[in-house]
């Protein structure tokens, strides 16, 4: 490689590298515990997933509620499944289209086990909260300004990384081979970074390069839905939009006369669950509700071990219980729902179990370990003596501050485990402050105090011993210890346990090797300096 093509690399990576460092480790470090999103759930809530069967959920029984609440004449009705069997679903209740019922629809949370409906902000938890702050959704409720934000700057991040990982292989592509082994934890510190982000990067690059990939795509996503596109590539028409995309909901014109019996809807899910036994329920609409033209239509999911992209879809007419419309979810799935599910498939991993689930938060650790250890190779390069003090200021305080923000995530999202445990139902108006305000303290604190060998060691130590005290949490206030949790096949609950042990002994295995690494860092910093006050006073005695 020729001169001029290695510093475009090697600027370009440095420069878009630092620029998204700290807000890319925040989404990485959030992202590898969303994996888990479910399981934090069924932890936090103290309902497992294995005590609930959407096959087994009383849909009748919902329906007449919100009847009774709001007169479903005339409206639709959304069901989301969550997945992996969760107690929860998302039920969204339309406008009605009988112009005599005025009364608004509305969004809330069922509980399946325990018959409870809230609001979203009512039923948020942890794992809600750690998803949505990887793709920074939480911006776009402090900026207020009309459009999501956040998730432009999250996508916006991920088109930064895409390059800083291109490049990143480009400066190493002559050396691949032996860089990949080459590992020196016995030399000095930047060597050991060095070695880290090389080493790691390379391990962890077909991980991370599909994380920028499907990232930029979230990105590109959100402008192709704005009103300005679809009125430029569909003349204004949502309705072939949303056809194109596979977004479309069933819009079925009213008949405006009533059904005049009962519809069983618990029916129609049983025959599809009969007709296509293996799948899972994913999504149903009920439109016009009442209504002589009333359809249920209802999106099923084959498990990731028999297909891995196996969507279906069939529509009853519930006057008749005649099938309208069939998709089975063996047919082969079109260019659209292929791309679209696998892009999802691939950023959330959920096309595998715990095993997989473990290894994209291993990996997606790695990739934070790579941005630290870069950062910190850029602050040791640019800590020379021909560099000016004004300069080595700002970067010592930006690396400082890159560092406090980043590492001081740690003990704060193992705390907050603690906290949701105790205060289970907390929801936004705890969740947001606790988790935030105690971000910014810590992170001030480390910042004040200024020392980013302090501030890794402290971080890492706090961490593994509030981890430590996870399970305890969760056996004390629920009586779910890992035994019980073992032994009752909660498999969800008894994860997230295992997993904060496990986080916890290997973080105070790096707090050991940090402050024995130091150690003899400043050791050897000071027999140098004795070897070089010896060699001044043999020298003054040499002369005398």
């Amino acid at each position: 490689m020729n001169n001029r093509n290695y510093n475009i690399y090697f600027n370009t990576h440095t420069i878009s590298g630092i620029i998204i460092s700290a807000i890319l480790y925040v989404i990485f470090f959030a992202g590898s515990f969303a994996f888990f999103k479910s399981e934090i759930t069924s932890w936090q809530q103290n309902t497992s997933a294995a005590e609930i069967s959407k096959k087994d959920i009383n849909f009748n029984t919902i329906v007449d509620s919100l009847n009774k609440e709001y007169n479903l004449y005339g409206r639709d009705i959304y069901f989301y499944m969550y997945p992996r069997g969760g107690a929860k679903i998302g039920v969204s209740v339309s406008m009605s289209k009988d112009s005599s019922n005025k009364k608004r629809g509305g969004y809330f949370l069922y509980n399946s086990k325990t018959k409870v409906q809230s609001n979203y902000k009512e039923s948020y938890d942890l794992g809600e909260f750690l998803y949505r702050l990887h793709f920074l959704a939480q911006v776009n409720g402090i900026a207020r300004l009309g459009f999501p934000i956040g998730y432009y700057i999250a996508g916006g991040v991920a088109f930064a990384f895409l390059f800083a990982l291109i490049t990143g292989l480009l400066l190493h592509w002559n050396k691949i081979i032996s860089n990949f082994y080459l590992f020196r934890p016995w030399e000095k510190l930047k060597t050991v970074w060095t070695d880290l982000h090389t080493a790691l990067g390379v391990i962890s690059f077909p991980f991370l390069f599909i994380f920028a990939v499907t990232g930029t795509y979230f990105l590109v996503s959100f402008p192709l839905m704005s009103k300005p596109t679809i009125a430029m590539q569909f003349d204004g028409k949502k309705e072939a939009f949303d056809k194109t995309m596979g977004y479309d909901d069933k819009n079925v014109p009213m008949a405006g006369k009533a059904i005049g019996k009962e519809i069983d809807i618990n029916h129609f899910v049983s025959e599809t669950f009969e007709k296509w036994d293996h799948t899972q329920l994913s999504y149903m609409q009920i439109s016009n509700y009442g209504d002589q033209s009333m359809q249920v239509s209802m999106d099923v999911v084959l498990p990731r071990s028999e297909k891995f992209v196996g969507t279906g879809k069939i529509v009853y007419e519930a006057a008749t219980g005649k099938v309208l419309e069939v998709k089975s979810p063996f047919e082969k799935a079109g260019y659209n729902g292929v791309v679209k599910d696998l892009v999802y498939t691939l950023h959330f991993g959920n096309y595998g179990g715990y095993a997989t689930k473990v290894l994209y938060f291993l990996l997606g650790i790695c990739g934070c370990v790579v941005i630290i250890s870069g950062v910190l190779i850029w602050l040791v390069a640019r800590n020379k003596k021909n560099i000016p003090g004004r300069k080595r200021k700002f970067n010592d305080w930006l690396a400082n501050i890159y560092l406090s923000i980043c590492l001081s995530m740690f003990p704060v999202t193992a705390a907050s485990f603690i906290a949701v445990k105790i205060h289970p139902g907390g929801g936004t108006a705890f969740i947001y402050p606790f988790f935030f305000w105690s971000w910014l303290a810590l992170s001030v604190l480390f910042i004040i105090r200024r020392n980013n060998y302090k501030t890794n060691r402290d971080s890492m130590l706090m961490g593994a011993i509030i981890g430590f005290f996870i399970p305890v949490a969760n056996g004390v206030v629920s009586g779910n210890w890992i035994w019980t949790t073992y032994k009752k096949g909660f498999y969800d609950i008894l994860l997230i346990d295992v997993f904060w042990l496990f986080v916890s002994m290997g973080a105070f295995i790096c707090w050991y090797l940090i402050v024995k690494k130091y150690q003899k860092t400043n050791n050897t910093k000071i027999e140098n300096s004795n070897k070089i006050e010896q060699e001044k006073e043999l020298k003054k005695f040499r002369i005398s």
